[in-house]
């Protein structure tokens, strides 16, 4: 498996408080089969996290990643960052304020809970229109995509990624985000499955739980490219494989 939204980096966000804390979400990513972690502290966070790529981040990121190393924990780490959505945020990604997904074109943004799905719309767009590729995270976190789970469909065929927490497939975040979840599962509307980990404790980023619920439950196939297949693609630079989303019927929405 390889996750591509994890918190890991000591003292940059509400992720890992020390390098302590990070080497432990390592390690528990490596006993569960996790080969690769992508490093993804929240940054353009207006008033919270005002992290961009900078010497700062460059430093954060080589401590840590020489830190794993010397601990001997078999693990590529790989650099990357969760942008908020704010109305600049393509102006961020072309002056190269933002870190893609281990320097691909794929770019990790989030936007509010609560947020107005028309600037979600408009956002994605002007992104992908200065040459990146949005990731979506925690989809199933939305309201909007709670109420109207059609919107992933859209998303989809405009052919962003979707990406979802695995702790949503336990319940760690609600009834309402478990349900999302596994509708757009059904109709094919997730591009990736990460563990979006903020602590050893809390929220970690152990994906071994998710995965064989999933796979006792769905074609392990399937469930392989949303934990494995897809990831790899992505910090590889290259396209998803690709289910044909499935539309929601009136009757279902």
């Amino acid at each position: 498996m390889i996750d591509i939204h994890t918190h890991i980096l000591p003292g940059i966000d509400d992720g890992a408080a020390d390098i302590y804390d990070a080497l432990e979400m390592v390690r528990m990513s490596a006993d569960c089969g996790v080969t690769a972690i992508v490093a993804t502290p929240h940054c353009n966070l207006p008033d919270m996290y005002d992290n961009y790529f900078d010497r700062e981040y460059i430093r954060v990121f080589q401590t840590t990643a020489e830190s794993v190393r010397k601990a001997g924990i078999d693990i590529k780490i790989c650099p990357g960052m969760e942008a908020f959505g704010t109305y600049n945020l393509p102006e961020l990604i072309v002056d190269g304020k933002i870190m893609p997904l281990n320097q691909s074109r794929y770019i990790l943004l989030e936007f509010s809970f609560d947020e107005n799905p028309d600037f979600a719309f408009d956002l994605l767009r002007r992104i992908k229109e200065v040459g990146a590729k949005p990731v979506i995270a925690h989809a199933e976190r939305y309201e909007f995509i709670q109420d109207n789970p059609q919107i992933a469909y859209l998303w989809r065929k405009k052919g962003y990624v979707v990406q979802v927490n695995k702790g949503s497939f336990m319940g760690r975040f609600g009834k309402e985000a478990r349900r999302a979840a596994y509708r757009m599962l059904s109709h094919n509307l997730i591009s990736v499955i990460a563990s979006d980990a903020h602590g050893p404790e809390r929220r970690t980023p152990y994906m071994l739980d998710a995965y064989e619920r999933l796979v006792s439950e769905r074609n392990q196939k399937y469930i392989d490219v949303l934990f494995k297949h897809n990831p790899l693609r992505i910090c590889a630079n290259k396209p998803l494989l690709k289910l044909e989303p499935i539309p929601f019927s009136r009757y279902e929405l």
